[in-house]
């Protein structure tokens, strides 16, 4: 009975001499400036709306757009596949965790044996039965629990391993969300800036047309030369031309969007709106807060957490494992006599292996262990280095292109006062057409660029909510601007 007790405490005193050889756990460290450099004054801030934390493409106040954001968490597959992973790394973390409780087992059986003679002897269980030609029955069942104490923090380690893995999976799908929504932005922002782009064709074909119709009346007339037909006959089909191709631009971002949004493309259709050329003001943060908003980072990190425990891992294969069993069990010849004391047996068990000599194998795996944190540092910080690389090309992006914009814009108004000066003069008969010419083309590309300018704004803006993480905190005051460079 005494020795019944001894085992019976040894699991307890086993947990509490438990240790672990995991080195203490840091985040690696980075240097992060006061500010960002492209946007010194860039402070904290939220729309003014009140846009909830995630919800980003509110800000470009497209009902269309905001519904088709909606599906892509739902329907896009490679967002499916990353939330597949994710599960499937929380079900690691369940059964690493469960190598920490013993494991039970319930067998049962029934035998029956006899002899095509009158009677024998039988050996069954250790038990000599005496059997007639009807035979004998047996019964039996037996309860056991085998259990590996996790004395040197193996066990745990690798929980710890699995679970860094499980949060890292879980930033990994954040990090699939949100390019998959950027993506769609920006596709969905380009299609419509190519439709605002067909219409300002269409309305120059028109124009050309119009323009080729004067220039054969004057030719008719005598006035002009063949020439001059030919030249407005060429800008015509140019133009013509030009509207078809941007018809092909649309098509391809559309079949982009539905794939983006889980739909076969050739069931997908997404009529013409009208361009909205809204430029949103994007949310400051402060550098300290982009390394807890990005999901790569956070994903990078927690890799780097996981590559730790790993290290303790097999720093215990050094030590030796212990494992600890029992059952207890009943035979019987009667079905009825199966539960009874006389017929229950029990036994406990101790073990314990220990690797003598393996060549340096187990030194071996530790520094490879070593090797593997230092590289998913060394990822760790690139991530970081790369967010901050993003944020500033982004910054300075939206800074620059709404000069840029402004400019285009100038550019455009005066390009076409050109046109209208020019072809007024050209029916005057004061100038060539070869001039009436040069400033069509120069307005078209002016109008066409003035356009693609603000649709590159949009898509500036679209990548800094992506470089910063694509969130915000709305507890946080109103909005914030880019402030300019002096």
């Amino acid at each position: 009975m005494k020795t019944l007790r001894t085992l019976a405490t040894l699991p307890v005193m086993l947990a509490v001499a438990a240790c672990s050889f995991a080195p203490p756990y840091s985040r690696p460290g980075t240097v992060t400036p006061v500010a960002f450099k492209e946007a010194p004054g860039w402070q904290a801030a939220t729309p003014a709306d009140a846009i909830a934390k995630g919800q980003w493409w509110l800000l470009f106040n497209d009902p269309i757009l905001n519904g088709l954001e909606a599906r892509v968490a739902v329907n896009n597959q490679n967002v499916a596949a990353a939330a597949a992973a994710y599960e499937e790394a929380r079900a690691t973390v369940r059964e690493a965790r469960a190598a920490l409780f013993p494991t039970v087992d319930l067998s049962a059986g029934a035998t029956r044996a006899g002899s095509f003679g009158n009677g024998t002897t039988t050996i069954i269980g250790g038990n000599t039965v005496t059997t007639g030609s009807n035979g004998s029955r047996r019964y039996s069942v037996t309860l056991g629990a085998t259990w590996e104490p996790d004395l040197w923090g193996r066990v745990r380690n690798t929980v710890s391993q699995q679970k860094a893995l499980a949060q890292a999976s879980q930033a990994d799908l954040a990090n699939a969300t949100l390019s998959a929504q950027g993506e769609l932005a920006a596709d969905y922002l380009q299609l419509r800036g190519i439709e605002h782009q067909k219409m300002i064709l269409d309305a120059t074909v028109a124009a050309y047309a119009k323009a080729l119709q004067i220039t054969t009346n004057r030719y008719n007339q005598g006035v002009v030369a063949k020439v001059d037909v030919l030249q407005a006959q060429t800008q015509l089909n140019s133009a013509q031309a030009n509207a078809a191709d941007l018809e092909r631009q649309r098509s391809a971002f559309e079949h982009a969007i539905a794939v983006l949004v889980g739909e076969n493309p050739s069931n997908f259709v997404l009529a013409e709106a009208p361009w909205a050329p809204v430029v949103p003001d994007v949310p400051g943060i402060v550098p300290s807060v982009l390394l807890e908003r990005r999901p790569d980072v956070a994903a990078a990190e927690r890799r780097v957490a996981a590559a730790n425990a790993n290290i303790g891992i097999q720093r215990s294969a050094f030590f030796p494992t212990v494992g600890l069993s029992g059952d207890i069990g009943s035979q019987a010849s009667r079905l009825g006599s199966l539960f009874s004391a006389a017929s229950s047996i029990w036994t406990l068990g101790l073990t314990a292996a220990e690797t003598l000599l393996d060549f340096g194998a187990r030194s071996a795996r530790v520094a490879e262990a070593r090797a593997a944190y230092n590289q998913a540092a060394a990822n760790y910080r690139q991530t970081v280095l790369t967010a901050f690389q993003q944020t500033e090309d982004e910054l300075a992006a939206s800074r620059i292109l709404g000069y840029v914009a402004d400019q285009r814009t100038s550019a455009a108004a005066a390009a076409n006062r050109v046109e209208q000066l020019t072809q007024n003069q050209y029916i005057a008969g004061q100038i060539a057409y070869s001039d009436v010419i040069v400033a069509q083309t120069t307005a078209l590309s002016a109008r066409q660029t003035e356009a693609s300018a603000i649709v590159d704004r949009q898509m500036a803006a679209v990548s800094l909510i992506q470089a910063i993480g694509g969130s915000w905190s709305d507890a946080q005051p109103a909005e914030a601007q880019l402030p300019p460079r002096g």
